[in-house]
């Protein structure tokens, strides 16, 4: 009897000890802040207090002394700087400089500046993040360096033992960091730093001090008045004229560029290889050099409208940039001459990876040429580029060189910030090169940010790439 009760509950004990496990399978990692804080020695949780202590006491001298440099580093750094950056932060500054008598003599005393005020705050608050974390991984490791030294027999893994095991088993987290710095760096914090503005009357009257203005910024662009430069009416016009600019330079380029693709494939068509080469070269000439060409010959005045009139075809210039509709074709119309050979070059590589066997028991089942189209060349084209369709549609809505070089914007009217052919891209140089008005410009950054992300995220999951990845495998 003694024996049978006690088998069961020594198989019970593996299964009290099995831990939780994610959607994908994988075990949690139990050396968590929680777990440390509460289930932690005292050096462990004096490890929070003095960073790398516990790895010291457990002779992991090394990361310990690193946990430590961070902790001096960041109290040294805010007894120096971030204290008095975090400190002029909510003021953005109030001193306008000016002379002062010093010694007799009249110095001219700098005042503050909101801009370098605002950077550093928004670096110094990045900072501290970062030492939050730091201040977890700390504690997480010292927790983590005393558990394994008890599993050990007191011996917790060196050094050697951690770099063997981030080359082996963590070597994704080494190949990702450095990527991951950058965008943290050169993305989320100018990022950050623009958001920040619109909460400013950063504009050309406010130049080297201004203040937070909280939402009078969105007021001001999504305000009714009409009698403004900047209001409701002319963003969701501008918004508007976007998103069709967007709509037809991505898909016109695309369908257009897979007819092409698709002539030079056929079995059919002599010298594939001088035809490519032609489109090839067509992306080889800057995109900078064809542009300000067509703008100049498309001038009233323009080697088109004069050779037009001397053939008699017309009788006045055609108005390429002084009618809004005219305009408007006008960029479309030179995009696609811009944008097709890069989708002919995407296109021709799918077209020579699809699998001949379907085309052959397609034809075997007696499918004409428009059936194989919609049935097997079509869809494969659609699963394998709609990644490049989401990320070509971003690039149109925030196209500045089509738009910019071409027609800058016009026909513009008296009175208003933006023409007719301008995008929320260039309505922004404009508000802030030209005019001055950051507070404007980034209130258009955040509303451009918000529709592209939108705008992507709902196509992409709604995408057979994204739903169903095996489905050409």
């Amino acid at each position: 009897m003694s024996s049978t009760t006690a088998t069961p509950a020594k198989a019970a004990r593996p299964m009290s000890r099995r831990r939780k496990t994610n959607k994908d399978g994988v075990a949690p990692s139990p050396y968590t802040v929680r777990a440390a804080l509460s289930q932690g020695s005292l050096t462990t949780k004096l490890s929070a207090l003095v960073f790398g202590l516990g790895n010291l006491a457990h002779k992991q001298i090394v990361k310990g002394l690193v946990l430590l440099a961070g902790e001096i580093l960041f109290i040294w750094f805010m007894a120096a700087d971030g204290a008095h950056n975090l400190a002029m932060l909510p003021s953005l500054g109030d001193n306008k400089g000016g002379k002062q008598l010093v010694d007799g003599f009249w110095e001219y005393v700098p005042g503050d500046n909101s801009v370098v005020i605002l950077l550093y705050g928004v670096c110094t608050v990045a900072i501290c993040a970062v030492f939050v974390l730091w201040w977890a991984l700390a504690v997480r490791s010292a927790y983590k360096a005393e558990c394994q030294a008890r599993e050990n027999g007191g011996r917790a893994p060196e050094l050697l033992d951690d770099l063997r095991d981030l080359r082996d088993g963590k070597v994704s987290n080494l190949l990702m960091a450095l990527p991951t710095l950058g965008i943290v760096v050169f993305t989320i914090l100018p990022l950050i730093f623009m958001i920040s503005v619109a909460f400013t009357n950063y504009d050309q009257d406010h130049v080297t001090l201004f203040d937070w203005t909280g939402l009078d910024t969105f007021k001001t662009v999504f305000s009714g008045n009409a009698t403004g430069d900047v209001n409701a009416p002319l963003f969701f016009s501008v918004l508007g004229w976007t998103l069709t600019w967007a709509f037809f330079a991505t898909f016109l380029n695309f369908f257009f560029g897979l007819f092409m693709a698709m002539i030079i494939n056929r079995k059919t068509t002599h010298g594939k290889g001088f035809w490519r080469a032609v489109f090839s070269m067509s992306i080889a000439v800057p995109q900078f050099v064809s542009l300000l060409t067509m703008r100049t010959m498309l001038q009233p005045q323009g080697a088109i409208n004069r050779m037009l009139m001397s053939w008699g075809w017309i009788d006045q210039s055609l108005p390429f940039f002084t009618d809004t509709t005219w305009a408007r074709v006008t960029v479309i119309v030179i995009n696609l001459w811009v944008g097709i050979p890069y989708t002919i070059m995407q296109v021709t590589g799918i077209l020579q990876n699809i699998p001949a066997e379907q085309y052959e028991a397609a034809r075997i089942d007696g499918a004409n040429w428009w059936q194989i189209f919609t049935k097997i060349t079509m869809p494969y084209i659609i699963f394998v580029l709609t990644p490049y369709l989401i990320t070509t549609f971003t690039g149109n809505v925030n196209n500045f060189n089509v738009i910019y070089l071409l027609s800058q914007g016009e026909p513009s009217q008296v009175g208003q910030s933006a023409g007719k052919t301008d995008l929320l891209i260039t309505w922004l140089y404009k508000l802030t090169v030209d005019r001055g008005d950051y507070n404007l410009g980034a209130v258009i950054g955040i509303m451009t940010f918000i529709v592209l992300a939108v705008v992507a995220l709902i196509t992409y999951r709604s995408s057979g790439s994204y739903k169903d990845e095996e489905a050409f495998r």
